[in-house]
Formats: structure tokens, C-alpha cells, sequence
């Protein structure tokens, strides 16, 4: 997948492109299927499918007074967007001047001129251009005065649910990962690094595991059935070390004064190396139960094995986080 920075980055020959612009949070079902359509179109045309999307997203510049907090940070969107199949990502910084652009400066100097796009693909809710001014029928009259089609989709729907990255977000920040699982068509996970003080640098000689700082989107306080990969280098999701676990999300009030962090419990534990570097993903797969105070460090532990004994039973009837 070929990756463009900035406009100028384009060659002057790319294209024809058959191209949906969007924010693509999360990479969930509804923009699978979009980016599934626009490869097929690509191909029968005989060129190139083209995401365009922003780095930051909009409303960190437009509304900072808003809390966002991501789906998927940029460098797991655009792995994920990799495993799409699509020819090329168009990553736009998304500052002031570009958000002053009219809908047709934006499809005249970008889609047209630059992109050269054959078609466009968009959900029904897409807006662009300063304030948000262009919709879909927007976007359709200037196709037409340009020289390209549009294709327009509906809501997408999975069992009941709207399909849509506000929607994720509500059902992970709830701690209904299963639910949001089914959105997203795989796991709701987060990627981090280790926190420091775990002996990291050497051997990982016990079986949990502190992350560092992490600023997007976790799910609300609790514990939580997972899986957990480590990998080091430049290891792939197929060629790192996967763990069953159990996570606590939360503030671990047994201990005193509280203190946030996320901790994840390694179930199947062997000796791995682990360093300030190691990627760490966690896979939430199901909730177990809201963390509460108790008693004793004792009271704890003897709760963690309970937790445990459940999470096993479930991983071995659950199908495989990747």
C-alpha cells in the first residue's frame, strides 16, 4: 500500500482513482465493505483504489474543546487499512487552510486535480468543506460537473446496531466489548508498551504486565477477558507471542491511594523477553466484572483465580482474537 503525506507527494500520473474520503476511525465493517467496492471498481477500470483520509482527525483542530479519543491511532489505521487491500492511503494533514477550502476548492484541487478520481464512494452522512458545507448531493452535482460518478450508501446495520465509529466508541467507553466486537468485525484492542519498573530490559519473570501512559480509547473501569501479543523488533501479528489473559482497567483501590493503569495477567505465562520497546496489544473479548475494593491483597488474588477459572473456559470455547 502506498502511502502519500501530503498532495505534492502524488505523481502527476496516478490514477484514474476510484477514491472515499472519511476520518476511517476504527476500520470497522461499514468501511470495509466501502473499501471492498471501491478495490473492485479500481480493478475493473484498470486504476487505482485510494482512501483519503486526515491526520489529526478534524475535530482535534476544529473542536479542541471536545475530549476524542480514537478507535484506532494512526499507525494502527493505516496497518489496518494495509489488510483492506486498497492501492494507496492519502494522509492529509488536517490544519486550518485546509479546512477553510469550499466543497469545490476541495474536489477541484484535490480529488480532481490530483487525485484525478473516476468515482467517488461515500456513506450517507458525508460532509466536507468549510463548515461541513458539502454533502452527498453536493458532491454528486460537482461529480457531475467534473467528470466523475458517486456512490452512495445507506446506514449499515449488524444485528440491530448502527455500524459507525461514534457508535464503537459509546459501546467500548460502556465496556460492551463483545458488542462493539461485532461492529468492528475483530476485537476492540489497544497498543501500547510496557511501563517501566516490571523488570523490563531483561526476562519477564512474572505474569503480569503494567502498560505504559496510554491517551485513546480504553474501556470503562474492570476486568475484562482477553488476549494479549507481545512482540519485539519487527515482529507481525503471525510471528509474535500470543497469551490468553485477564486485564483490569481501572484505578486498583485494594492498594490505597488510587492509581490508573492498565494491567494485564498472562494465564498460559512462559519467560519472554520484554523491553521499554515491546509492543503490546490487548485483545478485549468479553467483560467479567466491575473492579471493586477488597479486604486483602489475599481477598484479591483469591478473586483473581476465580476470574481466572472463567476466563480459561471461555478462551477455549472463544474463537481467536486475530
Amino acid at each position: 500500500m502506498q502511502i502519500f503525506h501530503t498532495l505534492d507527494q502524488i505523481p502527476a500520473t496516478f490514477g484514474p482513482c476510484v477514491a472515499s474520503a472519511g476520518n476511517f476511525d476504527g476500520v470497522h465493517r461499514a468501511h470495509a465493505s466501502v473499501i471492498a467496492a471501491i478495490r473492485e471498481q479500481a480493478h475493473a477500470i484498470g486504476g487505482k483504489s485510494v482512501v483519503l483520509t486526515f491526520e489529526p482527525h478534524p475535530t482535534r483542530i476544529l473542536r479542541p474543546d471536545v475530549p476524542l479519543q480514537l478507535i484506532t491511532p494512526l499507525p494502527e489505521k493505516l496497518n489496518l487499512l494495509a489488510q483492506t487491500g486498497v492501492d494507496a492511503v492519502l494522509l492529509l494533514p488536517f490544519t486550518r487552510d485546509l479546512s477553510l477550502l469550499s466543497p469545490r476548492e476541495f474536489v477541484e484541487q484535490i480529488l480532481v486535480e490530483k487525485l484525478h478520481v473516476a468515482q467517488m464512494h461515500e456513506g450517507f452522512n458525508f460532509r466536507f468543506g468549510n463548515r461541513a458545507a458539502g454533502d452527498v448531493a453536493t458532491l454528486r452535482g460537482l461529480g457531475q460537473e467534473f467528470g466523475f460518478s458517486l456512490t452512495v450508501y445507506p446506514e449499515m446495520r449488524w444485528h440491530g446496531e448502527t455500524v459507525s465509529s461514534s457508535r464503537v466508541r459509546e459501546l467500548v467507553a460502556e465496556g460492551r466489548v463483545e458488542r462493539a466486537r461485532a461492529l468492528l468485525g475483530r476485537p476492540f484492542s489497544i497498543l501500547a508498551n510496557p511501563g517501566r519498573g516490571r523488570g523490563i530490559g531483561s526476562k519477564l519473570v512474572v505474569p503480569t504486565i503494567n502498560l505504559a501512559r496510554y491517551q485513546e480509547l480504553v474501556p470503562c473501569n474492570g476486568v475484562y477477558i482477553t488476549r494479549t501479543r507481545l512482540a519485539n523488533g519487527f515482529a507481525t501479528p503471525a510471528t509474535s507471542e500470543w497469551f490468553h489473559s485477564i486485564t483490569n482497567v481501572g484505578n486498583r483501590p485494594t492498594f490505597g491511594e488510587d492509581s490508573f493503569a492498565i494491567e494485564t495477567h498472562l494465564l498460559d505465562f512462559r519467560e519472554v523477553d520484554l523491553f521499554p520497546n515491546t509492543i503490546v496489544e490487548i485483545c478485549f473479548l468479553s467483560r467479567l466484572r466491575d473492579e471493586r475494593k477488597f479486604d486483602s491483597p489475599e481477598a484479591l488474588r483469591a478473586q483473581i483465580m476465580r476470574d481466572a477459572t472463567r476466563a480459561q473456559r471461555y478462551l477455549r470455547l472463544a474463537p481467536a482474537c486475530r
